[in-house]
């Protein structure tokens, strides 16, 4: 199963606590599942979906929230190669005689709080709490979202039929410090993510706890993996900047020997050319040990500079 499956499959699992959470992540589900028609006295929710988790666990919302049981109606796709799950949900099932327990108020709220989505916007009313926003974000991954796998490439988006609908999400994930854009693609509006400390926040946002150490973990590897291929590339650019520079150096003391020869040479600069020559491969500092009595790596350098120094005017000539 893909990283995103994993995901939605955990954030099923997840059942809100409180009352309002059930109708924020049930509002959520209906607006990017769903549909709706007549009124909330005698109306209709219908939600559609080929996530069979999302599916079961929309029943599992209903249930607990209506204390109704409904069917689930399973047919194929007009391609034949997947499922289509379809719960319809009518006032009908919420009849007068359970008002006493709320019921019938209940489904009056969510229909109008979801055709207020559609219609006006999003509502205060409907997303008060910390706790009911996170798990409208929650049901909106769940219905319209997904994520690339991570060891990949870091992207999290959530699909919009509309603008407005995109850019009221983008105003709900902002209120945890995390600033998704925007992108239109094929008539519809992509909220997305692709910093990987955002798309953490955002996991830690809908309870994806599972999800956020897997990515966790993937990060810390990428970044190992990283880091060694810097590493590997910075010694590899040295140990290139070595043999250039040595290869000069040799170069010159060649010119020198051929045209002046090296008795000509102060004893010092004459031992630093005979040094270079023997050991093409040193670095400076490993040069310096080798000569009589041992000089530092900047000594090195000046000896160095002036054999090239002395190659550069024997060339003028």
């Amino acid at each position: 199963m893909s990283f995103s499956g994993d995901i939605k499959n955990e954030l099923a699992r997840r059942m809100p606590d409180e009352y309002h959470c059930l109708l924020a992540e049930m509002a959520a589900i209906i607006h990017y599942a769903g549909t709706i028609s007549g009124t909330a006295e005698c109306g209709t929710i219908v939600v559609e979906t080929e996530n069979v988790a999302l599916a079961k666990k929309f029943l599992r919302l209903i249930r607990r929230a209506f204390d109704i049981t409904l069917d689930l109606t399973i047919r194929k796709t007009p391609s034949g190669k997947r499922n289509l799950y379809r719960i319809e949900l009518s006032s009908e099932d919420a009849p007068a005689e359970r008002e006493k327990s709320g019921t019938g108020d209940r489904f009056s709220r969510v229909w109008r709080e979801v055709a207020d989505l559609e219609q006006e916007g999003f509502k205060e009313s409907l997303l008060d709490y910390s706790c009911c926003r996170r798990a409208f974000i929650r049901g909106a991954f769940l219905t319209a979202g997904s994520m690339s796998n991570p060891g990949k490439s870091y992207h999290f988006e959530i699909v919009c039929r509309k603008r407005q609908g995109a850019e009221e999400l983008c105003a709900v994930i902002g209120t945890f410090d995390i600033h998704p854009k925007i992108i239109e693609r094929k008539n519809k509006f992509v909220v997305y993510l692709k910093d990987s400390e955002a798309i953490v926040d955002i996991l830690n946002v809908m309870d994806a706890s599972g999800a956020l150490m897997r990515l966790e973990n993937v990060r810390i590897i990428k970044d190992m993996k990283n880091s060694a291929n810097r590493q590997s590339n910075c010694d590899t650019a040295n140990i290139s900047k070595i043999v250039r520079t040595a290869t000069r150096q040799m170069e010159d003391i060649r010119v020198i020997g051929e045209t002046m020869g090296f008795d000509k040479l102060s004893p010092t600069l004459r031992e630093m050319a005979e040094v270079r020559m023997e050991h093409p491969e040193e670095s400076l500092q490993e040069l310096g040990a080798y000569l009589h009595p041992p000089v530092g790596k900047s000594g090195v350098n000046h000896r160095l500079k002036k054999l090239s120094e002395i190659a550069e005017t024997l060339r003028q000539q």
